[in-house]
């Protein structure tokens, strides 16, 4: 297939082999990808008093018979104001991990996705030697200023991180640590080729390349 080139100024198109991303999209493998990274991100420290750790007296309110009022034990019962929660959040562990080769397999399910879509195109990020918004913002402009972009790099560059940094809903990840959430929440997926061969290589097809 045929991609766009952007990042040396005028598009341009290349010649690339997607085959090493498969044909099949695994749509519950997906999900279940997605829910792991989510679950992962989750923090789990939000927390309620029960009864035991109220900073209450213990001692009976009244006593127990001849008053007409309901018995009572103390003032950290649950039905009273500024009493203990019951059955309230408490801290709690959320992460579950997938096999790696269920991940790997999520992976090239959203690549083959994108490809299918026609959301991938090469990233030339050779034209940026220093920090340039000017230099970002043309290369947003040429692929049609899409609402969310992914920039995928096979080796960290400075100098494409600083410029893109301040554009809102655009990302710059590394092909090493790309997975399924980025590239199925990343709308437009710009890569290097040399990234792409990486993420082949990674998922487990053969390698593809630039013609």
């Amino acid at each position: 297939m045929q991609l766009n080139v952007y990042g040396k100024g005028n598009a341009q198109k290349q010649d690339f082999d997607a085959g090493a991303f498969g044909d099949k999209v695994f749509y519950r493998l997906l999900k279940n990808a997605v829910d792991m990274f989510k679950a992962n991100q989750r923090q789990g420290t939000v927390k309620t008093k029960i009864r035991s750790e109220i900073s209450f007296s213990g001692k009976k309110p009244w006593k127990q018979k001849h008053t007409g009022r309901a018995r009572a034990g103390d003032k950290k019962s649950p039905i009273w104001r500024k009493g203990g929660t019951t059955f309230g959040p408490r801290p709690r562990d959320y992460s579950f991990h997938m096999p790696a080769q269920q991940r790997r397999v999520a992976l090239r399910s959203a690549l083959c996705g994108k490809f299918g879509d026609g959301e991938v195109a090469l990233f030339d990020g050779s034209s940026f030697s220093g920090p340039s918004a000017k230099s970002a913002r043309a290369v947003l402009a040429s692929a049609g200023t899409p609402r969310r972009l992914t920039i995928v790099l096979a080796q960290p560059n400075e100098n494409v991180f600083k410029s893109f940094r301040n554009f809102p809903r655009v990302e710059v990840r590394l092909a090493v640590d790309l997975c399924a959430h980025d590239v199925l929440n990343g709308g437009l997926i710009l890569a290097e080729a040399a990234a792409l061969d990486a993420l082949a290589q990674r998922v487990g097809g053969k390698t593809g390349g630039a013609a």
